[in-house]
């Protein structure tokens, strides 16, 4: 005898015992993917109007099916929606709905599709816009980038190798060196689009559909740029959604990356910069303290985003074609991924424009540590000297510096001759951290001349 309650799915016909309770709240996804209503109403809308093109469908059911979208959309809207777990997932129960709104029409809709293409469209759809509203975000960010870069052109800066005082730069040019980082980001996700932007709708279940249907049409209507090549492919496989994620990964590595040296930058060791109170907090016990809270969690969630990469690697590496259930656990962590990654770009973008610069500490921690050391090896090699034998002088006169407690500056220029006789009075010039950068004019250097270029440069790659 057929459990009654067994037909209420809409693959019922074949069972004879109702879903066990447990593995029905199991095995559901409504409650994460319903977020997709509104590009699966989207995509309805479209296989809806192919259907009526090719004669499936009569035209008074089209019309009928896009009325009752229209109904359901603004119910979700306003929030008057009832989800239910036991009809499994955002398309089941957006269907369900429109066959109680509309009767007999409602079931015509699903005719030439399945939950297998279906999703996997909703999917590209989804992520289509989300990549759009991440590239906006890296473009904000990037600007506010620049603007501190110009605002900043002739400000020293230490640069560090080793996290060891190396070389003066400006901080214009560090500013810069962020921006690069963020420009490739921004390739990359504008990249992967190419190959979100294809449309899985039409091949059903896995081996297409025995209609006629016209899947050009269908993804001229949802903006694709054409409909997948195989229907096997195009149900299965999530490597789109695990690019993003990759692409996402090393984004948020690289704000990881900016948000240590803030986090660095803003220590009373350093006391380099100053963070804007709004993007900080303080101590429940320490009444002194003031955290660099968004940096440091920026910096915490790479790792959680750098994790949904490796797990969907994973959930993906040993699937048989074509679609399996596993496949249902690619959207939290995509969502979580997509959601932090728009949060940590929108909290830099509104934080960089807002530091405050402490110049003469990052001057004073730039003179420091025998940064010109390179620049007094240049003088010499212009001088005549071999740079291998102007490296051996150099690092000689640092190690006098080291025994006696001065810098290279402080050396007085007898001392200095004694180690090498082309060394002339016109030697601390080369010395001082602003003739270091300054002499460094070059395209991609960090004199501030070509800082300013360069962000003029960049200005028109944004445009």
């Amino acid at each position: 005898m057929t459990d009654k309650t067994s037909t209420d799915k809409p693959w019922g016909g074949r069972f004879t015992e109702s879903t066990d309770a447990f593995v029905e709240a199991f095995t559901a996804s409504v409650n994460f993917d319903q977020r997709l209503y509104r590009y699966d109403i989207e995509g309805s809308r479209a296989h809806a109007r192919m259907l009526a093109k090719v004669g499936v469908i009569t035209a008074a059911e089209r019309d009928t099916i896009l009325d009752g979208l229209e109904k359901i959309e603004s119910q979700i809207d306003r929030g008057d929606f009832e989800w239910s777990v036991s009809l499994e997932d955002v398309h089941m129960n957006i269907e369900a709905r429109l066959t109680d709104l509309i009767g007999e029409a409602g079931k015509k809709l699903h005719t030439g599709r399945s939950r297998n293409d279906q999703v996997a469209t909703d999917l590209r759809l989804y992520l289509r816009d989300q990549i759009k509203a991440a590239l906006g975000e890296i473009r904000r960010l990037q600007s506010g980038l620049l603007t501190l870069a110009e605002r900043e052109a002739d400000t020293i800066l230490p640069g560090f190798t080793h996290l060891q005082v190396a070389m003066p730069v400006t901080f214009g040019h560090h500013m810069l060196a962020w921006f690069e980082n963020l420009q490739r980001d921004h390739e990359r996700l504008s990249d992967s689009l190419k190959r979100v932007n294809v449309m899985p709708l039409g091949a059903a279940a896995l081996a297409g559909t025995s209609f006629p249907v016209d899947r050009h049409y269908t993804a001229e209507l949802l903006g694709f740029s054409a409909p997948a090549e195989n229907s096997l492919d195009a149900v299965s496989d999530r490597d789109f959604a695990i690019e993003f994620c990759a692409c996402a990964a090393l984004t948020l590595t690289h704000l990881s990356r900016f948000s240590e040296e803030l986090i660095i930058w803003a220590s009373a060791q350093f006391d380099f910069i100053d963070l804007p109170d709004r993007f900080c907090t303080g101590s429940s016990i320490m009444p002194q303290k003031k955290n660099p809270d968004v940096p440091e969690l920026v910096r915490g969630k790479s790792g959680r985003t750098i994790g949904h990469l490796v797990g969907l690697l994973t959930l993906m590496k040993g699937q048989p074609l074509a679609y399996n259930k596993d496949n249902q656990e690619d959207k939290e962590p995509l969502f979580d991924t997509v959601d932090t990654l728009l949060g940590c770009l929108r909290a830099f973008a509104d934080m960089v424009p807002a530091l405050q610069l402490k110049a003469e500490n990052m001057r004073t921690a730039a003179a420091s540590g025998y940064s010109t050391a390179t620049d007094l090896a240049d003088y010499l090699v212009r001088k005549g000297v071999a740079f291998r034998d102007a490296h051996e002088i150099v690092g000689t006169a640092v190690r006098l510096g080291i025994e006696t407690g001065r810098d290279l500056p402080e050396i007085d220029l007898s001392e200095l001759q004694a180690l090498s006789s082309s060394i002339g009075d016109d030697v601390f010039a080369v010395l001082t951290v602003e003739g270091s950068v300054a002499a460094r004019n070059h395209y991609g250097g960090t004199a501030p001349e070509q800082v300013r270029a360069a962000i003029a440069r960049a200005r028109q790659r944004i445009r």
